[in-house]
């Protein structure tokens, strides 16, 4: 997914969970929006280097929005709006192979409880795969950890999934991971152990589960090679 051109700033604080105050090149201060309702440990220490994109469409309140952090020596995606598009686009282009081979592919489709799934994929000779995206940035060791923050919502939406395996459909979870230097994902049980427990009867129903690193630069975000999983850390 190519990425509108993004300007240089450093951050001086994340607060009320969708605002950052940062400092420009320039040496001016603004606010950022941050498309990201998580803890974002790790991501928003003050003086870190950010790159924002910019909109001056008349109905924003924010011109400037957050794209990337540099942490841990590389850039690291925290825009949650961008996951559903970077999957949907790597699966188009045949770089999730687990995924290849369907029809056609549509976003946000109602289904479940009240629900949207976000990636609906169909094929007349094949059952309906419904694939729910989660954005992944949460890192501990050389582990990638979802969530950063409790996610009621992350849960029942496990719970959907299970039900479209037992209607005779597929269903996977499929965890992305904005940042390039994780080895394998686990869920971090600690930080919501409801969401651990729901991800284990989810895999136990028969929902799959994927998770893919990505390739960020300044100019794309692409996903790039898969990474084992597990449902607790290993020894």
């Amino acid at each position: 997914m190519r990425l509108p051109p993004l300007t240089k700033a450093r951050l001086i604080k994340r607060y009320k969970r969708f605002l950052a105050d940062v400092v420009l090149e320039d040496g001016s201060e603004t606010t950022a929006h941050v498309a990201n309702s998580g803890a974002m440990t790790g991501l928003s220490d003050p003086g870190i280097d950010v790159w924002l994109s910019y909109s001056d469409k008349p109905t924003r309140k924010l011109a400037w929005s957050w794209e990337l952090a540099h942490v841990d020596g590389g850039l690291v995606g925290i825009n949650t709006s961008h996951p559903n598009a970077i999957v949907a686009e790597a699966i188009s282009g045949g770089l999730i192979p687990e995924l290849t081979g369907y029809d056609s592919l549509r976003r946000e489709v109602a289904y479940g409880r009240n629900s949207r799934i976000d990636i609906l994929l169909e094929d007349p000779a094949r059952p309906k795969c419904y694939v729910e995206v989660k954005n992944v940035h949460l890192k501990r060791g050389d582990a990638a950890a979802f969530p950063d923050a409790v996610t009621a919502r992350g849960a029942k939406h496990l719970a959907e999934l299970s039900d479209m395996v037992e209607g005779g459909h597929r269903a996977v979870m499929l965890f992305l991971v904005q940042r390039s230097d994780c080895r394998y994902f686990v869920p971090a049980a600690d930080v919501d152990p409801t969401y651990a427990e729901a991800l284990r009867r989810a895999v136990a129903s028969g929902v799959e589960v994927l998770c893919y690193a990505c390739r960020l630069s300044l100019e794309e975000i692409t996903v790039a090679d898969p990474l084992p999983w597990h449902l607790a850390a290993p020894e």
